[in-house]
């Protein structure tokens, strides 16, 4: 009998060490950090983007301009896409490019009726399979300005990325 007991007690340790072990690794794999953007600008150390829209003639020739600057090797580069949250459809937006010293994005404000959730993926190289950081944005932020013309679009992006970049980390 005890050795029925003894067998039976390896045979369980030995099924929840098997069971622990890709948990284990998996726990060892830190998961990618995710921000949900809620205004026109998003900051934290190292990386801060802002929106704005550029107003054409006519409504469908809007174009919404985001402003990324990263300032940290962890999210040197950037690339974008638009997901439709019920299909899970994925259109890219922008392949990695090096966000160091800032891009733009130009995104037809039309294209956010059938993809309005925006992911903003960080990560330290092009080549990264998981991005460092990633910030979504479900539409076009309810603060985001419009402007006519691309010399007060562009002072407005500068001026908002400083501005959320200076504010103390509990406003944001």
């Amino acid at each position: 009998m005890r050795l029925r007991a003894a067998t039976c007690a390896l045979v369980l340790l030995a099924g929840m060490a098997h069971a622990a072990a890709p948990a284990a690794a998996v726990a060892d794999e830190a998961p990618a950090h995710e921000a949900h953007g809620v205004a026109d600008a998003f900051a934290q150390p190292g990386v801060a983007l802002a929106w704005g829209v550029l107003r054409g003639r006519r409504d469908e020739d809007a174009v919404v301009v985001v402003r990324i600057e990263a300032a940290s090797p962890e999210y040197a580069f950037v690339s974008a896409a638009a997901v439709d949250p019920f299909s899970k459809a994925r259109k890219a937006v922008q392949a990695p490019t090096r966000a160091q010293g800032g891009v733009e994005l130009r995104i037809p404000r039309t294209q956010f009726a059938d993809f309005p959730r925006t992911e903003f993926a960080f990560a330290p190289d092009a080549g990264a399979t998981r991005p460092a950081l990633t910030v979504y944005y479900l539409g076009v932020p309810d603060t985001t300005p419009e402007f006519t013309t691309q010399d007060a679009l562009a002072a407005y992006l500068a001026g908002r990325i400083a501005r959320e970049r200076s504010a103390p980390s509990t406003a944001r």
